[in-house]
């Protein structure tokens, strides 16, 4: 199965080291971090160590996120994809460049990213892994018909006010939900 997938508006790629700079300058602006700016980039190496995650999640999983750039255009717009966590189940992620909100492309690469994780592995769960007031993640989790399954205090937030939820396309057994909070 090629790693490489075409949606109506993106082209998903594995990433690349050429990747970095791109995929830094969306990690490190803070537009993009409001829900939870204490986790965004502020050194180039961050964004290193996440890329080595997605291919570690490649090598492991046979899938991780992708760079998501235009079709037309071949703009690098975000990531994203499905990445296994604990062995458990497969965790949606995205992250799209400011100037690209709002247009959908978050459900969009959401979208294929759940696809390809039920042709990998349907047996496991696909999880979104999200804060409370991020209410445009909920919105995408939600459109991709995951439900609510867990909603507590974030451990380890810096605000210990911030709520975390998960979403998930069904049940999910304690290691399930285990591995999604780890």
């Amino acid at each position: 199965m090629n790693d490489d997938l075409l949606t109506d508006r993106l082209r998903l790629t594995r990433a690349v080291p050429s990747d970095l700079d791109e995929v830094f300058a969306i990690q490190s602006d803070p537009r993009v971090w409001t829900h939870y700016p204490s986790l965004r980039h502020t050194d180039p190496a961050q964004t290193v160590e996440m890329m080595e995650r997605w291919g570690r999640s490649w090598t492991e999983a046979g899938l991780g996120s992708w760079v998501a750039r235009l079709r037309d255009t071949g703009a690098v717009v975000g990531n994203g994809g499905c990445t296994l966590l604990g062995g458990e189940v497969w965790n949606i992620g995205y992250r799209i460049s400011a100037e690209h909100h709002g247009r959908g492309l978050a459900t969009e690469l959401a979208r294929a990213g759940v696809a390809r994780a039920r042709e990998i592995a349907p047996e496991r769960p696909v999880i979104a892994y999200l804060v409370e007031h991020n209410s445009a993640s909920a919105r995408v989790a939600e459109k991709l018909g995951l439900e609510l399954v867990h909603r507590a205090p974030d451990a380890g937030n810096p605000d210990p006010s911030v709520i975390r939820l998960v979403y998930a396309d069904r049940p999910l057994t304690s290691a399930q939900l285990g591995a999604a909070l780890q």
